[in-house]
Order: C-alpha cells, then structure tokens, then sequence
C-alpha cells in the first residue's frame, strides 16, 4: 500500500489492490500501522474532501482536521494515485 503522505501519527495511504473497475480517487486514513478498516476520503473534483466511511471512529474534531489536510494536499493525492493507478476518476 502506496504512503501518500503522513500528518503527524496518521498514515495516508492507498491500498493497491483497489476494485476492478477502479474505484474513484480517494485515500485511507490510520493511526500508525495501515489498516484494512481504516477511515476513507473520496477528493472531488475541485479538491474537496467527502467522508466515505468513518470505521476508525474518530472524533469530529480529529475528522475534520483530517480532511482539510487532505484538502491542503489535494495535488499531491491525484498526482501519486494518477502515478501509481495509471488512470483518475472522480466521485464527483
């Protein structure tokens, strides 16, 4: 599984056995070690964060600190993804 980047104990990351179709652009979110339940941002078109699923059960505050730096990294995410996946699409 492809680290985007890391804010401070959180991994970002991809799993790189993603669905066939591939799915649309999006990343998981740990703390420490990568999880197969992790928490998932889908990234939309204009680089916004959509919450997909919450299954670490983070807290509001921790969630929405999360997705504004996903948000603030947006070009990072869909340039790794697009180089690692070959292919982008979008949630919405």
């Amino acid at each position: 599984m492809p680290q985007v980047f890391k804010i401070g104990s959180y991994w970002v990351y991809f799993w790189a056995n993603e669905n066939k179709p591939l799915e649309p652009v999006h990343v998981h979110i740990s703390k420490g070690k990568p999880t197969a339940n992790a928490t998932k941002f889908w990234i939309t078109k204009t680089g916004k964060c959509l919450l997909a699923n919450n299954n670490s059960e983070y807290d509001s505050r921790t969630l929405h600190y999360l997705s504004k730096a996903i948000e603030a990294n947006k070009d990072i995410v869909i340039e790794k993804w697009l180089s690692f996946f070959g292919e982008i699409t979008f949630y919405c």
